[in-house]
């Protein structure tokens, strides 16, 4: 079954070209990786599939339904950079957020069902012991595990997350792509990301992207497709024994 299908996808913002014949096709239970250089399009491609951006030309379809039909079951992490550290909500009502409807009404109460779903999450991803701490006291690789309890707890089949490792520690990064993984032996993941030297590690194939689309495939990547995706010479990360870093003239 195919996760996602975009054929000959063109955006467009003010007569700017965004994105250029995009055409990918990502299976049941993939973990992909979208790679590139800043305002290459990789969260506008991300916007498009959730059915937040509209296409210029071209289709795009969530296991064989158009985005945003509300039979699609989406999760999304989305970029994290700044928000208001001193708001009075916990790590159980964030979480619990990923259980409301479209037709949310005032005085909302959660069902037995919906609480326990949580629970079950944020053991999963153990953060259960933060339950009820404020989510400004939370670490940034804490707060990642919340957000994505968040998105999990809808019950996805497609988990997308933008950069869900920006300014993580090492330690940090590590957890949560093991995370990932071990979340993709049931749902289908798309993750744009930048860390290149770690996401190689854990994903099936990954996406270039640079308004158009270079390469998409399994996870080795030559200087040539590198050069196009980021526009000029770059670090190559290099796997076998000892993985390293190939640095060339810049």
């Amino acid at each position: 079954m195919k996760a996602i299908e975009i054929e000959d996808l063109n955006i467009q913002y003010n007569n700017i070209s965004v994105l250029k014949d995009i055409n990918l096709t990502i299976d049941d239970k993939e973990f992909v990786a979208i790679i590139g250089r800043n305002g290459g399009g990789k969260t506008t491609l991300l916007k498009a599939i959730l059915g937040l951006t509209k296409p210029s030309t071209g289709k795009i379809r969530i296991y064989g339904s158009m985005p945003g039909y509300k039979s699609n079951s989406i999760g999304y992490v989305p970029q994290f950079t700044k928000f208001e550290k001193t708001f009075p909500i916990d790590v159980f009502d964030v979480v619990l957020m990923g259980r409301l409807k479209s037709d949310i009404k005032f005085f909302h109460k959660y069902s037995k069902e919906d609480i326990q779903h949580a629970k079950n999450i944020m053991n999963m991803l153990d953060i259960y012991k933060l339950k009820d701490r404020q989510i400004g006291q939370l670490s940034g690789g804490q707060l990642q595990r919340v957000l994505i309890a968040r998105a999990l707890c809808m019950e996805p089949k497609l988990l997308l997350l933008d950069e869900p490792t920006a300014s993580l520690d090492e330690q940090s990064k590590s957890n949560i792509y093991s995370i990932l993984k071990d979340l993709n032996k049931k749902i289908t993941i798309l993750i744009v990301t930048h860390d290149v030297g770690f996401v190689f590690s854990y994903i099936d194939k990954v996406a270039c992207l640079n308004q158009k689309l270079f390469y998409h495939g399994e996870p080795e990547l030559n200087k040539d497709i590198m050069d196009k995706v980021y526009g000029c010479p770059v670090d190559v990360i290099a796997h076998g024994d000892v993985p390293h870093r190939v640095f060339r003239n810049h």
